[in-house]
């Protein structure tokens, strides 16, 4: 890979401390870092580059779910010769004089980890010091969901962004698209002839998307508050995990196809606003940082169609919540029982098979099946045949969605990132359901979630089901 510098507004951020310096860590021990490559910290404080060390070194030391494993001394201190740090305001001209005394590199990525109404500062001033002009070598901008907080909004940014950069220069960044698991999806689906012609209103029932939290908002009230679940992971993560599940086949594996497909499928999405629930779990309005009178959703559930042949009236049901029974998150395909099924007189003998792509945690793909118990009676039980990670919390093999998504924009690769038509599709269909929010349904902690939930399925004779903790164990 081509050397360069990565400039981080915000190095200080929570962001940083919990995805970004990690990851950075971890290339670093797998050599994925050219040789001369640089990162330059930027942040309002006050600290020598001896400092930013020091920092990072406390930050790799916090105690975090993301990354586990063993710091070691050698790496870290391989990590530390390439810091510099800037301090200023991002609204100072002069803290971009100085970054380009710092920049020794014609190739440059910019990561904005700083809050999205900051942005304009930063576009205007790299600009005015022609910081982004692409002379010799190549520039890239990286910036975090949420991509604005409705279609106005989003196409007001998208805008903004292309007055400063080209489309090949903006890599949105969803850190569920660069899931291991999330990607699997399409090698599971188009590398193997199996499944792919089952994907299809003719053998499928219906669809359950499910990203569940058995805890709160913990510190985050302050931007939760303002957002709520159906924006802060439904008009992103599961909408890209439905698109992976559902799209065709692309011509070829490249960002164009890869994209395109995934962007039929958003555009298709039918918004049901009779369709949709919205919950809030007992105690939200005391947490840090919330209104005392909130009426932010912390659950939802809905109903949706995909307008297509494909999957013509095949209804798709989404749900997303915290402070739930389980943390899981998973797509699961559920397939139609045949008439005069044979068996299906017994007992389970009416259970359909499932296809589950298990994203988090138990991470796997697998297929619910019935099989015979042994004996000399024919009695039915399901069971799991099953393709699992397998995932050790204290190694990573497998790469952090942070880590692989900052390797694709080092080589320039957007196929797992979002473009400005996904993202505005996003928000078309959000909006509406956004826009029928009334009070929420009160939910008890620790339960699956307020029972109109539920009348949601039941009325079409259907229900939840309930992840299964049996399969990928490790």
């Amino acid at each position: 890979m081509d050397s360069f510098a990565l400039v981080i507004f915000g190095i200080t951020s929570n962001l940083s401390q919990i995805k970004l310096i990690p990851a950075l860590y971890d290339m670093e021990e797998k050599g994925l870092l050219p040789s001369g490559m640089t990162i330059v910290g930027i942040s309002r404080r006050e600290m020598s580059d001896r400092n930013l060390k020091d920092y990072v070194h406390s930050v790799l030391h916090l105690e975090n779910i993301h990354h586990k494993h063993e710091i070691k001394e050698a790496t870290f201190k391989k990590l530390c010769m390439r810091l510099k740090y800037l301090g200023g305001s991002v609204e100072d001209q002069q803290l971009y004089e100085k970054l380009s005394k710092f920049l020794d590199h014609n190739n440059r990525i910019f990561y904005l980890a700083t809050y999205p109404d900051l942005y304009h500062y930063v576009f205007e001033n790299l600009q005015k010091n022609k910081l982004n002009k692409q002379s010799g070598g190549w520039i890239r901008l990286m910036i975090e969901k949420p991509i604005g907080n409705d279609l106005p909004s989003a196409k007001a940014l998208n805008n903004l962004l292309l007055k400063y950069f080209t489309e090949d220069q903006i890599f949105r960044l969803d850190h569920y698209l660069g899931k291991e698991t999330l990607q699997n999806i399409l090698t599971f689906r188009f590398a193997n002839d199996i499944f792919e012609p089952l994907i299809n209103r003719d053998s499928i029932d219906h669809i359950q998307i499910t990203a569940l939290e058995d805890f709160g908002i913990g510190k985050r009230g302050g931007y939760f508050d303002q957002v709520g679940t159906l924006k802060d992971v439904g008009q992103n993560h599961q909408l890209q995990m439905l698109a992976f599940a559902t799209m065709n086949v692309p011509s070829e594996f490249s960002n164009e196809a890869v994209t395109k497909e995934r962007l039929k499928i958003l555009q298709s999405l039918m918004p049901l606003p009779d369709s949709i629930i919205y919950g809030q779990y007992e105690g939200y309005p005391r947490e840090e940082n919330v209104a005392e009178n909130s009426n932010t959703d912390t659950f939802y559930a809905l109903k949706t169609y995909i307008n297509n042949e494909r999957f013509k009236d095949v209804p798709i049901y989404i749900r997303a919540g915290k402070n739930l029974k389980q943390t899981v998150t998973e797509i699961s395909i559920v397939f139609k029982n045949p008439p005069n099924k044979l068996l299906g007189s017994l007992d389970c003998g009416d259970e359909p098979n499932v296809l589950i792509y298990r994203i988090q945690p138990n991470e796997g793909i697998v297929l619910k099946i019935l099989t015979k118990i042994p004996g000399y009676e024919t009695k039915l039980q399901p069971e799991y045949m099953q393709y699992c990670y397998r995932i050790d919390p204290h190694r990573h093999y497998i790469p952090d969605p942070y880590e692989r998504l900052l390797v694709d924009a080092i080589r320039g690769d957007q196929t797992f990132f979002n473009d400005a038509e996904e993202v505005e599709a996003q928000w078309a269909f959000i909006d509406p359901l956004a826009q029928a929010l009334k009070k929420p349904h009160i939910y008890k902690n620790g339960s699956w979630g307020p029972k109109e939930a539920d009348e949601l399925l039941k009325k079409d004779g259907r229900a939840w089901l309930e992840p299964s903790m049996e399969f990928c164990r490790m």
